[in-house]
């Protein structure tokens, strides 16, 4: 596939990682492109999720490559007492193939990476292993998970269910997230490493290590939406993890209903993206 397919088109390029895993790349790339973007979802939320995403910053000419998660959507693995894994799998292994495939699919167009939530930090974090992995970052409703990044009342109770949530993995095999309002069906060693950052405010993980001294040396352009009425990624948790990319040159903008024409909270912008595209893009409104 290339650059010059057809912009209302999207297609799935199937993708192996090192380790024999096997998903689906979902591509919307517009005739003449000039830059691509591999977007990273939100913990527990499948690509395809992302498609009016896709679409909307295909109309800015941009490449878009929805990466799927191990264990959800297309991935060929589902977590459980009997399947797991943790940040390495996703950094080292799932991230790196997805990077081959739009390399291969969109060659020669400025690389940049991105995500929701979770997939903003963990493009953040691809950084630390390979500081020139994307020349770019874009990021939604995005930010640390450490608890003291985040103002009172959540302060009080988020240590709490930093070690409930990985303890309750570690007791049904896997964690039940739909059940409980939060994430997918989540693997144990995911649950155990987002937990470590959110509880020591570091990101680090078995199997890659220290993160942030390879954070510290990217140099990246960053661009990251806020949403208004979005507890789970308040502005100091951004301000946090981007203060793990000093060589960043930053720009944040918060969004709020009247703006998006939809709720400013963690989820609802998906659906109507327009907005968010067009500042990602270097156009639109956004609120101060």
């Amino acid at each position: 596939m290339s650059a010059g397919a057809d912009a209302g088109t999207t297609a799935a390029i199937p993708v192996e990682s090192d380790d024999g895993h096997r998903f689906e790349l979902l591509a919307h790339i517009p005739p003449a492109a000039r830059r691509s973007l591999l977007w990273l979802p939100a913990l527990g939320v499948a690509a395809r999720h992302y498609l009016p995403l896709a679409r909307a910053l295909a109309g800015h000419g941009v490449a878009v490559f929805l990466h799927e998660w191990r264990g959800h959507g297309s991935s060929q693995l589902r977590a459980g007492r009997d399947c797991d894994w943790g940040y390495r799998e996703l950094l080292a292994l799932d991230i790196p193939a997805s990077q081959a495939a739009v390399a291969s699919a969109a060659p020669g167009l400025t690389r940049i990476g991105g995500g929701h939530s979770l997939g903003g930090q963990l493009a953040a974090c691809r950084l630390g292993l390979d500081d020139g992995a994307f020349g770019a970052l874009w990021l939604a409703g995005c930010g640390a998970p450490y608890w003291r990044a985040f103002p009172l009342p959540q302060r009080l109770w988020l240590p709490l269910a930093y070690r409930a949530l990985p303890w309750l993995a570690r007791r049904a095999g896997s964690l039940p997230g739909r059940r409980i309002g939060f994430g997918g069906n989540e693997a144990r060693g995911v649950m155990h490493d987002w937990a470590g950052t959110a509880t020591s405010g570091r990101y680090a993980a078995p199997g890659v290590g220290d993160l942030e001294p390879g954070m510290a040396k990217a140099r990246v352009d960053v661009r990251a939406a806020l949403f208004a009425q979005d507890w789970l990624a308040p502005d100091a948790s951004l301000r946090y993890l981007l203060s793990k990319l000093p060589g960043a040159s930053a720009e944040t903008a918060r969004f709020d209903a009247g703006t998006l024409g939809a709720p400013a909270d963690h989820f609802a912008w998906m659906r109507s993206p327009e907005v968010v595209a067009g500042w990602f893009c270097g156009s639109g409104p956004a609120s101060s």
